[in-house]
């Protein structure tokens, strides 16, 4: 499916706010409610959108700490990446993973309720991780942008 500037305009409207009505969303993007309707039910079978769910406030929630955690990794086994993969999928600290390139094999984002439990994952969970050669911590003191997946790009008013 190729994406055109209405698809865009309907993606970006429902990445700033996924609660918008079909009526809201259709006049935004100058259709009618059922045209509307048909190509949002096509983005969503073509996968171009994965899920809809809330933006949640770590503070009032008591997550008071958020960190990224740089993870080398000695290929000690065959299956070494699986291994590491399958840890971190069990990790409920770890909030999103990714396989980078430079110094290090991971980054992983990291939310913890303070530094004693930030402390206590990296010892008592990520230390254990077997094949592990370097850990490398850096603590996130504010976030002064947050637009993960924004179509921000590609918005041609």
């Amino acid at each position: 499916m190729q994406l055109d500037t209405i698809d865009l305009r309907i993606l970006l409207y429902l990445q700033r706010n996924a609660r918008i009505t079909n009526q809201e969303l259709a006049e935004k993007v100058a259709l009618s409610p059922s045209a509307c309707l048909r190509r949002l039910r096509l983005l969503e079978e073509q996968n171009f959108i994965l899920a809809y769910r809330p933006v949640l406030n770590a503070e009032l929630l008591g997550i008071g700490l958020e960190a990224l955690v740089h993870v080398s990794m000695g290929k000690i086994d065959t299956d070494w990446h699986e291994r590491f993969v399958e840890q971190v999928s069990n990790w409920p600290e770890v909030t999103k993973a990714s396989v980078v390139t430079g110094h290090s094999n991971y980054v992983l984002w990291v939310k913890a309720r303070n530094l004693k439990h930030f402390s206590d994952f990296i010892v008592n969970s990520l230390n254990h991780a077997r094949g592990i050669t370097d850990i490398r911590s850096e603590i996130i003191l504010q976030t002064i942008k947050d637009s993960d997946g924004s179509l921000e790009l590609f918005d041609r008013r």
